[in-house]
């Protein structure tokens, strides 16, 4: 890593109260005792590191301190003594890291499993056309700290018998002040591994950080070096910022530094320019209050999953065909027709870019095409085939576009938002008291295509398909039919073809 990492530490006393915490956190994990034990009696360093020492930092003096699922631990064994040290003590273990120095095992404890991943110290440099490491081992704990993304993943907890916090970069001032800053330069940590400014991101949202002027700066200055990272990894860092508790803040400097305009263009291209009329309310602000709304919902319903990621994209991103369907028209209005079809198309091709999995794409971009649907019906005078229709096109995913909708209400007008929540929750009256007659999850062609052959006496194939789909528009617009009106709509649409 270049710069001088040294020159900017500012290693501050840690409290005794926040000491007895990291204390804590490894005495109740009898993995990280036993493996401090073994690595000491071989006459070896180990120190836990990473998310679990910082969050266990965080937790000080709440009693909150518990051993996360997997640990990060650091040391100056070689990969080769590593494997030894393990050898009869972990269940199992795997080298798929080893050339970058890094032990995997699985440690079973009382019945539970615990997962390792000890890495030797390492005082390496980037590739940075590659961005991987030239590996180098090295044998300075702090050193090896440097090489770390920020200032609050830099720290480090002795499992020998002192237990003692190494924070060589005022990482814990840095998570006290709630501050985000990088070990050394913004700049040359961004050019080791672009990928550290989404993950900057996301620890506004995880963590409620707020970064430095220079690593905001660094961000902006290098942006276009995210499209260096493959596009798998820019989605899971997205996704996890996506599935924190409050992640407006994050997609703002998202937006702001330039990163969006890398890997989710769309996005940043909500920020049009506000006609001199004010016709058309802020789309980008707009789709950050939708998805602060939409996140609520979710959280108060017991009974979905919560974080929702296809409910969160699909809130983030349902306006994103506003930009390319913008018109101005007379008397200085502004419209947005069949903005819901071009954003559907938008919302797959980048979903499927960034590696999404094909019913995440699909889901999103389904949500995003039905979003407008509920405001077609007018004032709420919902009939039998229009709720048949709503329901049948939503499919399993009605629960979240309910959600999706009345997120999308944003409006500040009390008397219309209050008009809007009312015509909904008619809407979804009417799909209960529907249901209760009817399966609406189920909705079949009251014949199926054995029957539909053998009345038309025809064989397999695209006729079939069509009187088909012909008696399941019927069954949509006008309910169950009785065997014999069914077959007398089948043979009259066939005898009319």
């Amino acid at each position: 890593m270049s710069g001088q990492p040294e020159s900017r530490a500012a290693a501050v006393p840690v409290p005794p109260a926040v000491q007895q915490a990291v204390r804590d956190l490894v005495e109740v994990s009898p993995v990280l005792v036993e493996l401090g034990e073994r690595f000491t009696a071989a006459g070896f360093e180990a120190h836990l590191v990473g998310g679990s020492v910082r969050d266990a930092l965080l937790a000080a003096g709440t009693g909150a301190a518990r051993p996360p699922g997997d640990l990060d631990v650091t040391t100056d064994a070689r990969p080769e003594q590593v494997l030894q040290l393990l050898r009869g003590w972990a269940s199992s273990t795997w080298n798929t890291g080893i050339a970058f120095g890094t032990v995997g095992a699985e440690v079973r404890h009382a019945g539970e499993a615990t997962r390792l991943e000890i890495t030797t110290y390492r005082a390496d440099r980037y590739d940075r056309e590659s961005r991987n490491p030239e590996v180098a081992w090295g044998d300075s704990l702090v050193d090896d700290l440097a090489r770390r993304d920020f200032t609050v993943n830099a720290m480090a907890v002795s499992l020998g018998p002192d237990r003692t916090v190494t924070d060589p970069f005022g990482g814990l001032g840095d998570l006290l002040a709630r501050r985000l800053r990088t070990p050394g330069a913004a700049a040359d940590s961004f050019a080791d591994d672009p990928l550290r400014m989404l993950r900057g991101v996301r620890f506004v949202a995880q963590l409620g950080l707020t970064p430095v002027e220079e690593v905001v700066g660094a961000m902006t200055d290098m942006s276009g070096e995210l499209a260096r990272i493959t596009p798998e990894r820019v989605q899971v860092e997205l996704s996890k910022t996506l599935l924190q508790d409050a992640p407006r803040a994050a997609l703002e400097l998202f937006v702001s530094s330039g990163l969006a305009d890398v890997v989710l263009p769309e996005l940043s291209a909500l920020r049009m320019e506000i006609d001199e009329h004010h016709q058309h309310k802020d789309v980008y602000s707009h789709s950050l209050t939708v998805l602060d709304q939409a996140i609520a919902l979710e959280e108060a319903d017991p009974g979905a999953g919560s974080p929702d990621l296809v409910l969160r994209l699909a809130a983030l991103l349902h306006d994103v065909g506003k930009p390319a369907t913008r018109r101005h028209e007379p008397r200085g209005r502004v419209s947005f027709h069949h903005h819901e079809v071009v954003g559907a198309k938008l919302v797959r091709k980048r979903l499927q870019a960034l590696r999404y999995s094909k019913e995440v794409v699909e889901d999103v971009s389904r949500l995003t095409f039905l979003h407008l649907r509920f405001h077609g019906y007018g004032t709420g005078e919902w009939t039998d085939s229009a709720v048949r229709r709503y329901v049948t096109d939503a499919g399993d995913l009605l629960p979240r576009l309910h959600k999706l909708v009345r997120s999308d209400c944003t409006t500040r007008n009390r008397r219309r938002a209050a008009a809007l929540a009312a015509t909904y929750d008619s809407l979804e009256r009417r799909i209960a008291e529907l249901s209760a007659a009817e399966d609406l999850a189920r909705v079949r062609p009251d014949l199926d295509g054995n029957a539909i052959m053998e009345i038309l006496g025809i064989p397999p194939g695209r006729e079939v398909g069509e009187a088909w789909k012909h008696l399941k528009d019927l069954r949509l617009e006008r309910g169950p039919l009785s065997r014999e009106d069914a077959e007398a709509e089948l043979r009259a649409w066939w005898a009319a073809r």
